[in-house]
């Protein structure tokens, strides 16, 4: 396995996670006009600690490849629901460029859900060689 193709999957945990990592964090400095964002496109803003914790816990899972996964695959769930709540592109056509970025981050999650962690991570050090992340799926 030659550099390129081995830290190409932790790089990749560092650029989907970061995203996730820093809206969660912005939704907590911005609680109540993200619940009323949240509200103006008919989710309850009682959702948003769930949101919160989906963004900044899978975040920081997939940042450090631990059952990455099962997260990744949850992760391109979230990630497709919030296109579609939030980026309704066929009623809104400026919302179409939103609408995809957040389908080409679900792929990304799907490819991570389909080849796992690769090197650097918590999936793959000594510590847990004893399964398999598919275990769980």
């Amino acid at each position: 396995m030659n550099a390129q193709t081995q830290y190409a999957a932790p790089l990749g945990r560092v650029l989907i996670s970061l995203i996730f990592i820093i809206a969660g964090i912005s939704k907590i400095t911005a609680y109540s006009g993200t619940a009323g964002y949240m509200e103006s496109h008919g989710i309850p803003g009682a959702l948003l600690p769930a949101v919160i914790l989906t963004e900044l816990g899978g975040g920081i899972l997939i940042l450090i490849g631990w059952k990455t996964q099962l997260v990744a695959l949850l992760m391109a769930g979230f990630t497709i629901l919030t296109a579609v709540f939030f980026h309704p592109f066929w009623a809104d056509a400026a919302q179409q460029n939103a609408f995809m970025k957040n389908i080409a981050i679900a792929g990304g999650f799907l490819f991570l859900a389909a080849n796992g962690a690769g090197i650097l991570s918590i999936d793959n050090s000594k510590c847990c060689q004893g399964g398999s992340d598919t275990d769980a799926i």
